[in-house]
């Protein structure tokens, strides 16, 4: 068995690293760094025991991701030290039908994987492009890859439908959802320290730049709010979320727009910084008093109530709510806005600062923050897999 596991997480404008440890048949974390992709010069900030910092990586292209990955290993080398690193894992956005759960990478899992581009193009390209870049640099090291889909996929055919001509469920077109890693690591975490919550009627937000919902029901995925693709839910930095399809069609048609100039709107202007016109970043839309960014906000938080509302119908009730992932962990006025929409279904909240319990004593439902680690699920499953041969 490997003794250093490397977990890596690839957005489409950051990549997320974990240095992980075997010991006991557990994958238990040595370090974690971020690596900002739209910063200059670019430079790796890491957090480990006995050792924090920031250092540049010597590339200027961010383009270049191989480039780039090797600059993130020399300075984990120096700082931190790779002895004994022999297993890569990856967090991979979309599993298609095909990947219901984490896998070795080969020539042919790469070759699926790379059919499904077209499903996931703002963050399938990253993360085939750094498997691809491992690949070169350590080809020793074994890779896996961890699907965000497939933790929703025992959803039933009832929420997984779209009201379409049947034979295209068939081939392939219905809700996926995603953030499923995510998911997945609340739901270990229920179980661990609030198990008779993780055994009831539980709706997770996870609220980042990304943002969806996920309804849990013991633990497992009943419905979420992101579908066939990663556009679809609740309104996010910078994708709108659910969106009339009528409104494709017409830009498509009467509005003259290429398919390229609808997809650039739907992943990269609309959201909130289509709303606000000036950012998509929830913290400098609070702090502003341009109406447009108020009124930002509360179509935000509003669109997530609703959704948690929809997920509780799904559920049939609400024991409990949970924020997580970067605006769900850090921004208690996001929180306090949701959960007053929410009111009526009986959740209260005397907020807190950090994790933990955030519902008042006389609230119905339980309110939690709980941070996520997505790299610690890739992780823990690169380890099973190659275990499991």
């Amino acid at each position: 068995m490997p003794t250093g596991i490397l977990a890596l997480n690839a957005g489409s404008s950051s990549i997320k690293l974990g240095l992980f440890e075997a010991r006991d048949g557990r994958a238990v974390r040595r370090a974690k760094a971020v690596l900002d992709l739209k910063a200059q010069p670019l430079a790796l900030r890491f957090e480990a025991e006995g050792a924090s910092g920031t250092a540049e990586i010597g590339v200027a292209d961010a383009k270049d991701l191989g480039a780039v990955l090797g600059g993130c290993l020399r300075v984990l080398e120096d700082r931190l030290g790779l002895a004994g690193l022999a297993l890569a894992g990856h967090r991979v956005v979309h599993g298609g039908e095909g990947f219901t759960g984490p896998v070795r990478v080969t020539e042919e899992v790469f070759a699926g994987l790379e059919t499904l581009v077209p499903l996931a193009p703002l963050h399938q390209p990253p993360a085939l492009r750094l498997i691809e870049a491992m690949g070169a640099l350590r080809p020793d090291i074994v890779q896996t890859a961890s699907f965000d889909t497939a933790f929703h996929a025992g959803q039933a055919d009832l929420v997984r439908r779209f009201a379409l001509p049947r034979a295209m469920h068939d081939q392939g077109i219905k809700r996926y959802g995603f953030h499923g890693l995510s998911y997945q690591f609340i739901a270990g975490a229920l179980r661990r320290d609030h198990p008779q919550l993780a055994a009831g009627r539980v709706v997770v937000a996870h609220l980042g730049s990304g943002a969806s919902l996920c309804a849990l029901q013991d633990g497992a995925s009943v419905e979420t709010t992101m579908g066939f693709s990663a556009l679809d839910g609740v309104p996010m930095a910078t994708r709108p979320g659910a969106l009339d399809a009528g409104v494709l069609l017409h830009l498509l048609g009467p509005g003259g727009m290429r398919i390229e100039e609808v997809s650039d709107l739907l992943y990269r202007r609309s959201g909130l910084l289509g709303l606000s016109g000036t950012s998509g970043d929830t913290r400098e839309l609070l702090a502003s008093d341009d109406p447009a960014a108020r009124e930002a906000i509360e179509i935000f938080t509003f669109r997530i109530a609703q959704a948690a509302a929809a997920l509780a119908v799904t559920l049939g009730g609400l024991d409990a709510i949970v924020f997580t992932a970067g605006i769900g962990e850090h921004q208690p006025e996001i929180r306090a806005r949701i959960c007053r929409h929410l009111g009526w279904l009986g959740v209260r909240i005397a907020e807190e600062a950090g994790p933990g319990r955030i519902d008042a004593p006389d609230s119905a439902v339980a309110a939690l923050v709980i941070p996520t680690d997505e790299e610690q699920v890739v992780a823990d499953e690169a380890l099973r897999v190659l275990s499991q041969g």
